[in-house]
């Protein structure tokens, strides 16, 4: 029973011809399915003989589709990485769209939809194996890219507000390539700002420009001092009035002056401050001045 099983099997979709294009034209008719959605596979080819010959096999099995490869795709991840889901096909047009229903929406989702992003990506990759025009897959989780793109739209017309107001640019915090495309698209019809993506990934980013921005310049800050305005000019070494901390030649002379006049005095007493030196003619009943006169006097 199981052997006749296995046979059957083995015997489906096999079509014969006296040639390998023959058998695949009958094999195609069958099924009715073109070339470019059928999985061909020779079996052996037609052979003449000299007595009679050996007709061609093949078998033919119809390609999956786009959509399911990519859904079977995603139940093979989520069983690896042990996560109770099944997903969905809602939508097989231009744009396929899978929805995944779990109890555990936080570990499909991750942090930012940074999980289901990495698992659209992955199924985009497997839907359009053997394509020449890419398809967009769209994987969803519990309605969240929805809920993501109503926050963007509401925070990117907050910050558009804020740039106008304060005049000057205000970048974005690192998004996916589809969150950016929902800020560009929101503020697209803004004709008071324009929006360029800068960064490389992932942290690549939005930058709303306004069209009122005043450009950044450096100013001069002015210190006052004693009633006076005193400017610093730091491009130079040049010396401003009432700049104490700047050093040109004519400080350095002076600064020589008081360090010669200083090594010219006599050392300072290594009495401690406050206490008055006493001399050994104090004790004798003289003082250091009465004995400096007595030998003028001599």
């Amino acid at each position: 029973m199981i052997r006749s099983i296995k046979m059957e099997e083995s015997m489906e979709n096999v079509f014969t011809g006296k040639t390998v294009e023959e058998a695949t034209e009958e094999g195609l008719r069958a099924l009715g399915i073109t070339r470019e959605e059928a999985e061909i596979e020779v079996l052996e080819e037609g052979k003449r003989k000299l007595f009679g010959s050996v007709k061609a096999k093949v078998r033919i099995i119809k390609k999956a589709a786009d959509s399911e490869r990519a859904a079977a795709f995603i139940d093979g991840l989520l069983k690896i990485l042990k996560i109770p889901a099944f997903n969905e096909v809602v939508a097989d047009g231009e744009k396929i769209e899978i929805e995944i229903k779990t109890t555990n929406t936080s570990a499909v989702i991750g942090r930012r939809g940074e999980v289901l992003d990495a698992i659209q990506c992955l199924a985009g990759a497997v839907a359009n194996i053997g394509r020449d025009e890419y398809r967009r897959v769209s994987v969803d989780c519990e309605n969240y890219r929805a809920q993501r793109e109503e926050k963007l739209k509401s925070v990117a017309v907050a910050k558009a507000a804020k740039a106008v107001e304060k005049r000057r640019r205000v970048a974005l915090e690192p998004m996916s390539p589809y969150e950016r495309r929902v800020v560009h698209s929101v503020l697209a019809s803004n004709e008071e700002v324009t929006t360029v993506s800068e960064g490389k990934e992932p942290a690549r980013r939005v930058v709303i420009i306004p069209k009122n921005e005043v450009p950044y310049e450096r100013r001069e800050k002015n210190y006052s001092r004693g009633g006076r305005q005193f400017n610093r000019d730091k491009r130079d070494g040049e010396r401003k009035f009432g700049d104490k901390r700047r050093f040109d030649k004519r400080d350095g002379d002076r600064r020589e002056r008081r360090d010669g006049d200083r090594s010219s005095r006599p050392p300072r007493s290594s009495a401690p401050k406050g206490k008055k030196q006493i001399y050994l003619g104090t004790y004798l009943g003289n003082s250091g001045a009465n004995s400096s006169k007595d030998e003028d006097k001599e």
